[in-house]
C-alpha cells in the first residue's frame, strides 16, 4: 500500500484549488476525522477532543449519519465542524462524473456543510472544478496522514507520523471507522498530549 504520510508540494500545486493546509503561523493544527460517524470510534474521539478542549472537522458519509444520527447531533452539540465526504464513499476516479455529483447531493440532505473532502483523496480535476463553481464547496485535502487505516502499521507509528509532519496550519487526518480504531485509540490521545505540550491549540477547518 502505497501513500504520502506528507502530502509534496507538487501534489498540492496540481490540485491547487484544494485547500491542504491552512496559512498561518499561529501553533494551531487542524484535526480532522474520515468515513464517521461510528458509534465506537466517534464517542470516543469526542471525549479525548474534550478533555483538550480541542475542535476537530468531521468529513462524513451520508449513509453512515442515517445510520448513526445521535452521535451525529453529537458532533454538532459540541461545537465541531461537519463536511461531506459522499453518500456512500464513492472514488472520483472510478465513478462516473453524473452519479458521483448524484451520490453527494444525497449526502448533503444530511449533511448541511460547505466543506467536501473526496474519498482516498481521488477527484478529477473537472469534478474539483465543478464542485467549486456550481456547488460551491471548498475541497479539502490534507498536509498530513496518520495512516492509521493501514493495519500494518502500529498505532505508535500513527502517533509519530503525525508529531514528526505537522506544523502550524497543518490538516492532519484520522479516520473514525473500525478499520481504523485500534490504531487511533493509542495515536490521538499521544497526538493531543504532545501538541498541547507544546503549546498548539486545535482548531476546526473554516
Amino acid at each position: 500500500m502505497f501513500y504520502f504520510v506528507k502530502t509534496p508540494w507538487l501534489l498540492k500545486k496540481i490540485y491547487g484549488g484544494c485547500i491542504w493546509n491552512i496559512n498561518t503561523e499561529k501553533k494551531i493544527v487542524y484535526l480532522s476525522f474520515d468515513d464517521g460517524p461510528h458509534p465506537v470510534a466517534t464517542p470516543f474521539i469526542l471525549d479525548e477532543l474534550k478533555k483538550y478542549n480541542a475542535k476537530a472537522t468531521f468529513f462524513c458519509i451520508g449513509k453512515n449519519v442515517i445510520a448513526e444520527p445521535g452521535t451525529y447531533g453529537k458532533i454538532l452539540h459540541d461545537g465541531h465542524r461537519v463536511g461531506n465526504h459522499t453518500h456512500n464513499h464513492l472514488n472520483g476516479w472510478k465513478t462516473k462524473d453524473e452519479d458521483y455529483f448524484k451520490d453527494i447531493q444525497l449526502a448533503a440532505r444530511y449533511i448541511d456543510s460547505n466543506l467536501f473532502r473526496p474519498p482516498y483523496g481521488r477527484i478529477s480535476h473537472f469534478q474539483l472544478a465543478h464542485l467549486r463553481s456550481s456547488f460551491n464547496y471548498k475541497v479539502v485535502m490534507w498536509d498530513v496522514l496518520s495512516a492509521d487505516f493501514d493495519k500494518s502499521v502500529t498505532a505508535e507509528k500513527c502517533a509519530k507520523n503525525v508529531t514528526g509532519h505537522a506544523k502550524p496550519g497543518s490538516i492532519i487526518i484520522f479516520h473514525d471507522s473500525t478499520k481504523a480504531f485500534e490504531r487511533l485509540e493509542t495515536a490521538l490521545p499521544v497526538v493531543l498530549n504532545h501538541f498541547t505540550a507544546e503549546g498548539y491549540v486545535f482548531e476546526s477547518i473554516f
